[in-house]
């Protein structure tokens, strides 16, 4: 049986801010998290992420920030300020790069009265294949080794968690603790085809350990997409209790 119950978050992968907040408000009743990525952001700007947080609804920004750490630090306070409940970086970005993302969420959470977010590293994206990620990036661990090695780099400078595929979930909690977050994309029904390679089920991924799963088209481009959120929630908990 899992000690907890993972928790949705819903991408809302929209080039305007009109139709993202058109589907966050049919979700409200479910009050999955909300994720906004690149394409979003870029749209809407940063103020998307307060108008997602005048529902009532947590936000992951999506932003993967990966720069000199100056920049990243100022980019993290940034999103601190939005009232993000969850920002992401990258791992590869290095330990002063990562060490400065936590220093300025730790500082810009204490001057401004807000919480801090939760702070997580990019570790491998899930679009990428092994085959990609030897021959073109040029990584010579495999994915799994690569996952580990930046989640325990992540872990040591003070981050919460990593972004990583449910393929390597398990390690990661072997090897960062129960308590270092997981977040998994490329979360899928078992029919669904798109761009990522190592994807999985809700279940599946409820069962490897992951403590957030984000689910994007499956819900924002069901029929009924309350329905379809409420069915994945449905599959988590039954996982998680069964």
């Amino acid at each position: 049986m899992l000690a907890h119950t993972p928790q949705l978050i819903v991408a809302l992968d929209y080039p305007d801010a009109f139709r993202a907040l058109e589907m966050a408000q049919q979700l409200i009743p479910a009050r999955p998290w909300m994720k906004v990525g690149l394409e979003l952001l870029m749209h809407a700007g940063p103020r998307i992420v307060a108008d997602l947080r005048d529902l009532g609804l947590d936000v992951f920004l999506d932003g993967k920030f990966h720069d000199i750490p100056n920049t990243v630090a100022g980019a993290v306070r940034g999103a601190v300020i939005t009232g993000a409940r969850m920002v992401n970086v990258h791992a590869g970005g290095g330990l002063r790069m990562m060490r400065a993302a936590r220093e300025a969420a730790d500082v810009a959470a204490m001057t401004n009265a807000l919480p801090r977010p939760l702070l997580i590293g990019v570790t491998v994206l899930t679009s990428l294949s092994e085959e990609e990620l030897r021959e073109e990036v040029g990584c010579a661990r495999s994915a799994t080794a690569q996952v580990i090695a930046l989640a325990r780099l992540a872990r040591e400078v003070g981050l919460d968690g990593v972004v990583a595929s449910v393929l390597e979930a398990a390690a990661i909690k072997e090897a960062c603790g129960p308590d270092f977050l997981v977040i998994t994309p490329g979360i899928r029904p078992a029919r669904a085809d798109d761009d990522q390679r190592r994807v999985a089920t809700p279940a599946a991924a409820a069962r490897a350990g992951a403590d957030f799963l984000v689910v994007g088209r499956p819900i924002t481009q069901a029929e009924n997409p309350l329905a379809a959120c409420e069915a994945i929630q449905a599959e988590i908990r039954g996982t998680a209790n069964g």
